[in-house]
């Protein structure tokens, strides 16, 4: 064992990091090897979609806070870079771990990528310099390359030296991505293993009878993604047919800070009578929600994992995802989103729900193989 432990940040910023850095947090620091330390970046800073998580999930205060805000993307990376390169000279780490495909993830990995430290130490035989870049989430690939997020991974995995992933056709995409596959680990879903962990909290919830709402008498819907809000016809459509399905079934939408103007200003009218619109929740409440929904209709990424492992049948109105085996194995169903599109897969969804399984490794256990290879890759249990 080394003289003092390894030390790695841990970066966050967007409410989808939160689940995957929760358990990395929670193994990391339960090791004598390693000395971690939670940086938040501040791409998300309202309370509904940072504070309440690291409320909900035990996460520790961050030892480091960014504060960085919103703004577009351009600026928004930038600035987080010329936040991140002081703290990477304060805390002089032996490895960064960024998860995802935010801005937050491709700003810290490129500094850190070509950040020089102060001393070297020992990385397989050799002395290094660099932090050793990781990336929790790899290989993920829509094939969409007008998805910001599509960029944001591509680049990440490329200027990283080790790529944890989820799922085999990750792995796959690395591979015909000409990535070594010694810096590949499948070792499965961190988001999974909250997910796992806080389920019998999250059941004790009472968001249910709070709206009113039956168990199995409800669709839960999330929308922000801007292929889908930012074009008021393509929204419309969507909305019109989700008023449809609210006409037999009431609508649970906690309504997304970005989208709520947006459809204010499509004048789109959602009757009470319908719809339930709320503001975020925390993630017990929305795991509870989820849990217990007759369907979850997105456009999110996690969401399709996290309704896999639940069993609830989930429809994805977008053209592509890049998280294929949600489709292949779990309860995800991709529709195009048009009114028409949408209102098949309702009727498909009533008359033939999918019925998946859990993928390989999804199984509480990511966290843990994580760092039980970068033990080894440190050469810490030598």
């Amino acid at each position: 064992m080394p003289k003092s432990p390894i030390k790695v940040l841990c970066i966050a910023g967007a409410r989808p990091n939160f689940p995957k850095i929760a358990p990395l947090m929670r193994v990391l620091n339960a090791s004598s090897y390693f000395d971690a330390r939670l940086v938040h970046t501040g791409q998300h800073y309202d309370d509904a979609l940072s504070r309440v998580f690291f409320e909900d999930l035990q996460i520790p205060k961050p030892d480091l806070d960014l504060e960085v805000g919103s703004a577009s993307h351009a600026v928004q990376t930038a600035e987080i870079m010329k936040r991140f390169e002081p703290v990477l000279q304060k805390e002089q780490p032996q490895a960064v771990i960024v998860v995802g495909d935010v801005n937050s993830t491709i700003a810290c990995a490129l500094v850190a990528s070509k950040y020089q430290l102060e001393e070297p130490f020992a990385w397989h035989g050799k002395e290094r310099l660099r932090p050793v870049m990781i990336h929790v989430e790899a290989g993920l690939r829509s094939f969409d390359e007008d998805m910001p997020e599509e960029i944001n991974r591509r680049l990440t995995d490329a200027i990283s030296d080790l790529l944890f992933v989820t799922e085999a056709d990750a792995q796959e995409n690395l591979k015909n991505e000409g990535v070594d596959g010694e810096r590949v680990h499948f070792v499965g879903n961190v988001m999974i293993d909250t997910l796992l962990a806080a389920r019998k909290e999250a059941m004790k919830s009472n968001i249910l009878s709070v709206l009113g709402l039956e168990k199995g008498k409800y669709a839960l819907l999330t929308l922000h993604r801007p292929s889908n809000v930012d074009n008021l016809q393509v929204l419309g459509g969507i909305m019109e047919a989700l008023d449809e399905i609210a006409r037999e079934t009431p609508v649970v939408f906690p309504v997304h800070p970005r989208t709520r103007p947006l459809v204010q200003g499509a004048g789109i009218d959602l009757s009470s009578e319908r719809w339930k619109l709320i503001e975020p929740v925390g993630y017990l409440d929305f795991l509870k929600l989820m849990s217990c929904a007759h369907i979850m209709i997105t456009d999110s990424g996690g969401i399709q994992e996290e309704t896999t492992v639940l069993g609830v049948p989930c429809m994805t109105l977008r053209e592509n995802t890049e998280r294929p085996v949600t489709v292949k194995e779990g309860t995800n169903m991709l529709v195009k989103p048009s009114q028409g599109a949408i209102l098949q897969a309702w009727q498909r969804i009533n008359t033939d729900p999918p019925r998946g399984k859990v993928p390989k490794y999804w199984d509480g256990l990511a966290a843990d193989r994580i760092v039980s290879v970068l033990a080894n890759e440190f050469g810490v249990l030598n």
